[in-house]
């Protein structure tokens, strides 16, 4: 099994004033290809930090991240941003679909900064929606459509480039149980589909149960 994403010896802390708060504390973590990990722990233990970090949306103050066989340390923030384009997919625990936008323009998103033709990227961003229960509402707006749709909008969003792996930081922690269960079901559902990976960070322990691997982090120290 090869690995996406690669943490070695990882570290980050935050200064606040004279303080020095040490979130993580030399991190190893191999994700590999078709791999689903559920990282859990309890709020604040870095969970989120981590994230940022295996996806170069953060620097760390120790250790190295690689992407492939991409190490993100030698990366101008221009070629992250391609990489991540190219190679990730994020999902979150608010939408963060653009209001102006159709869903199925906001599906087409990640195609169209990859410079995918127009037609292309509307043609696949609306098959994407159909495989996601949203045919009939591509037309619709974040505003039109309700939570449960929404985040099935920017779950499609996430794997319309088929990435290698899909950053989930809780994203079911904003829905009611019964849109949750779904939602979880459709990130499983298309991991397999697309053979990709899956990272979840998820406070729901029969969540993270259903995974592949559980990692926790305490005290800043990732185990599993």
């Amino acid at each position: 099994m090869s690995a996406v994403i690669r943490a070695e010896a990882v570290s980050k802390t935050f200064a606040e004033g004279p303080l020095h708060v040490d979130v993580l504390r030399h991190v190893d973590l191999i994700v590999g290809d078709g791999e689903r990990i559920a990282i859990v722990g309890s709020s604040g233990a870095g969970k989120s930090t981590l994230l940022h970090l295996l996806a170069g949306l953060d620097v760390p103050t120790a250790g190295r991240v690689f992407v492939g066989e991409h190490d993100l340390a030698g990366l101008s923030e221009t070629e992250k941003g391609r990489l991540r384009n190219r190679m990730l997919g994020f999902v979150y625990q608010f939408h963060h679909l653009l209001p102006e936008f159709t869903a199925a323009e906001n599906v087409a998103m990640p195609l169209l900064i990859a410079r995918r033709a127009p037609r292309e990227a509307a043609r696949e961003a609306h098959e994407m929606l159909r495989r996601v229960g949203l045919a009939d509402r591509a037309a619709h707006k974040p505003g039109e459509l309700s939570g449960g749709e929404r985040q099935r909008v920017a779950i499609a969003r996430a794997v319309v480039h088929r990435p290698r792996c899909v950053l989930a930081d809780e994203p079911t922690g904003n829905l009611d149980s019964h849109n949750a269960q779904a939602a979880f079901a459709l990130l499983v559902e298309l991991n397999r589909s697309f053979d990709t990976s899956l990272v979840l960070v998820t406070h729901d322990r029969a969540l993270a149960a259903a995974m592949d691997r559980v990692c926790t982090i305490s005290d800043g120290v990732l185990a599993g």
